[in-house]
């Protein structure tokens, strides 16, 4: 269909366009659905505008509209999420990122981030201006980023596509952040056959801002000068949100122009020239450039602050001549903020940038009203309402159906005694120490700087979270991302709440308190109903763990359409980023075994559980099965247990039990201490459930003899099952008597297994 008023060029109400031919006017439901947009969406887009829109216009929506900016189909459930606390001080979702109060009056602004489908197709960039696009909101609320994390899924590391894809992303991600100069450390890597076509990058950032110094993303005051800062605006990830909502495809080669390019040295400029403009108290309102970039930023800080824009694009610094209006809209290029000031603090502005030898043009004007403006050359291009554009404002909602797939009742007929316990239980030890999901993330890491900054603290021993100072206090930050999505695809809901369960259980392990999450919610098409199912059943397990640990939602990432017309979607990845607090440094726990002859201890209930395990994921090749053993007042009491042996100074060590169970973290308290072990086993389990079973709620503590039992008494009081395993002792795994091997032997294993595929 195409409209009378479009062909006959009738823009008795449209904006005016410059020399554009009649093809490029030809704007009907075709073209709408080749923008992305449903043509119902199309149809309220009409009666919005009150006319046709122009091509501009029609792209403006589009992304706009798009899943990765408007979360049309996930809004309605993620509001269900707790989002309030005492210590929160923005609303959840409100600002760049989430801002959690640490008292001493300084603040944690931090923010968790996909980038997903620009990795697939380019994993170096992709990966590198994931972490540029997240540390810029932290940055521009005012804070100082201090650390950073990675949750990283790809397919099966023996293909040769797998190989490739992990060292791009691997290496993008390193050198961002070295040249940026802020430490990775910590996060997590998962292979799974899922994850072939579609892996998954998820970035994470936190940083720290003063009380009285932050920024909100706002625009207001009539008059008021509108900046873009930093880099010039190229053809680069034009329609990146668009690109981002939807599956990947053998065609999806062509939007490889939708992929950002970063620059981690003008990201490093764009960070002090910002900071230094905060101090000055001439901002208003900024806003990193990320999905969508100019319209995005103009609209979401217009609609915040209730005013409207005019903006001149002929004023916007460009890379190549002749840019058309939606794609200097449009455009994703990096290293980018829009910076509302004060009326006549113009050149003072200016000043600081250019002292930072960064571009800073004025390119529009705050304006009464609720209407944004886009002029190119004197003649308007585009005038779109800004209310209609954003969320929370009147993009579209939808409830999508949902429905149980067949396999979960499946998985849940599981048996344990349908599987025979192998008789040789050190081979499986071995096994689960060289599999690629378990063994060190060495090779990965390496490649990382920990200690640029100076302020991370697992530079001696490791703990369960990533530990990072905080300058001028005796506070240190703790932060964990977290979720084991095989756990998930078995039972949304159980595996949601245990991927909460364990990044506050990493936070509390590591002797802080949790404060808050973010969350980076990677699934696949929503219009799929069992993909639909595992997301709402995702949030609900979200939401139950979270009200438990007293940890809101602070904010986060809507990642849909994770899957290919050839794989399928990927498992059901609901990433959770945590923050917590460990308020004197010097109470910091490690996972490392100190001392010849600490008693080792078990505290939380040992079930007869393998289900979802690694071990009988991988080593037996079942897949059918329920999520592990999960229940979460035995996970609260757990943990209450653990802070107060830990706050009490009872304890040497502390490290959780998760992937590969009890084993796996026995032996990396040895591999970290260097010291060897006695345990046994329990006579009324089956010793490959006590030892890989990985059912929650569980952490494993070294005591001196001593002090046993000032936490033994403590365990009494709290009502958690305590179990004494055994004691560090020599240089040799020793399991019910039998040697498995000396410590160093299985720790070389352990570091090399990851390299040795990789190379």
């Amino acid at each position: 269909m195409v409209f009378p008023e479009v062909c006959c060029l009738n823009y008795i109400f449209a904006p005016k366009q410059k020399a554009v031919n009649s093809q490029e006017l030809e704007i009907n439901v075709g073209v709408a659905k080749d923008l992305g947009l449903l043509s119902e969406e199309y149809d309220r887009i009409l009666e919005i505008m009150g006319r046709t829109p122009n091509f501009t216009e029609l792209a403006i929506f589009s992304a706009m509209w798009s899943e990765h900016c408007c979360y049309k189909n996930s809004i309605i459930w993620l509001k269900k999420l707790p989002r309030e606390s005492s210590k929160m001080m923005a609303a959840a979702g409100e600002e760049n990122a989430g801002l959690i109060d640490i008292g001493d009056g300084l603040a944690c602004s931090f923010k968790i981030e996909s980038h997903n489908h620009p990795s697939a197709l380019e994993p170096y960039q992709g990966a590198a201006t994931g972490v540029g696009g997240i540390n810029r909101d932290i940055f521009t609320m005012g804070a100082r980023p201090i650390c950073q994390l990675n949750s990283l899924r790809f397919g099966d590391p023996n293909l040769k596509k797998t190989r490739w894809l992990l060292e791009g992303v691997v290496k993008g991600i390193g050198d961002y952040g070295n040249a940026f100069g802020i430490p990775t450390v910590g996060g997590e890597v998962f292979f799974d056959e899922s994850y072939n076509i579609n892996p998954l990058v998820n970035a994470f950032s936190a940083g720290i801002v003063e009380h009285g110094k932050t920024v909100s993303a706002i625009s207001q005051g009539v008059g008021n000068p509108v900046f873009i800062v930093g880099s010039r605006t190229g053809k680069d990830g034009i329609h990146g949100a668009s690109f981002a909502s939807k599956d990947i495809t053998e065609d999806s080669v062509n939007d490889l122009p939708a992929v950002q390019v970063g620059d981690p040295f003008q990201e490093k400029l764009l960070l002090e020239a910002t900071l230094e403009l905060i101090e000055t108290g001439h901002v208003v309102g900024m806003q990193d450039m990320g999905a969508a970039g100019i319209i995005c930023s103009t609209s979401e800080m217009s609609e915040k602050g209730g005013h409207g824009m005019e903006v001149w694009l002929d004023k916007v610094p460009t890379r190549q001549k002749n840019m058309k209006p939606y794609e200097i809209l449009l455009s994703e290029s990096q290293e980018r903020m829009l910076v509302v000031g004060k009326k006549g603090k113009e050149s003072e502005i200016r000043e600081v940038f250019s002292k930072w030898d960064l571009s800073c043009e004025q390119i529009g004007v705050v304006t009464e009203g609720s209407e944004l403006k886009f002029f190119e050359d004197g003649e308007l291009v585009a005038h779109v309402p800004v209310w209609d554009l954003v969320l929370g404002g009147g993009c579209p909602v939808y409830e999508r159906e949902y429905t149980e797939p067949a396999y979960f009742k499946e998985y849940q007929k599981f048996q344990i005694n349908d599987i025979q316990e192998p008789a040789d239980l050190k081979e499986v030890g071995d096994f689960l120490l060289k599999h690629p999901n378990i063994a060190s993330k060495r090779w990965v890491y390496e490649q990382y700087d920990s200690m640029v900054g100076t302020n991370y603290m697992g530079t001696v021993q490791k703990s369960d979270a990533g530990v990072v100072r905080i300058k001028g206090t005796d506070k240190a930050l703790a932060v964990s991302v977290d979720c084991n999505s095989r756990y998930v695809n078995n039972d949304p809901e159980t595996g949601c709440a245990m991927a909460v369960a364990e990044a506050a259980r990493n936070i509390v392990c590591s002797g802080g308190e949790p404060l808050g999450v973010t969350n980076c919610l990677n699934f696949g098409n929503p219009y799929n109903p069992e993909v639909y199912w595992q997301f709402v059943k995702s949030i609900e397990g979200m939401k139950l763990a979270c009200e438990a640990f007293d940890t809101p939602v602070t904010g986060g990432n809507v990642s849909f359409y994770n899957q290919s017309s050839d794989e399928g979607p990927v498992f059901p990845t609901p990433t959770i980023g945590m923050v917590g607090l460990i308020e004197n440094k010097d109470r910091l726990q490690t996972i490392g075994f100190k001392d010849e002859g600490d008693l080792i201890f078990l505290a939380g209930e040992v079930k007869e559980d393998i289900a979802a395990s690694e071990y009988l994921y991988s080593y037996h090749g079942v897949k059918e099965s329920p999520a592990p053993y999960f229940n979460i007042e035995e996970e609260l009491a757990v943990q209450v247990f653990a802070k107060a042996v830990i706050g009490d100074g009872l304890v040497n060590s502390t490290h959780d039990l998760a992937d590969g169970g009890l084993f796996i973290a026995l032996m990396e308290s040895a591999f970290e201490g260097n010291r060897g072990f006695q345990v046994s086993t329990s006579s009324h389990i089956r010793k490959d459930a006590f030892l890989f079973g990985e059912g929650s709620g569980r952490i494993l503590f070294s005591v001196s003899p001593e002090k046993a039992g000032g936490f033994l008494a403590l365990a009494d009081k709290g009502k958690v099952s305590v179990v004494q395993l055994g004691s560090v002792k020599g240089k040799e795994c020793v399991i019910d008597d039998l040697s498995w091997g000396s410590i160093a032997e299985m720790k070389n294993a352990y570091l090399t297994s990851l390299g040795s595929i990789m190379n």
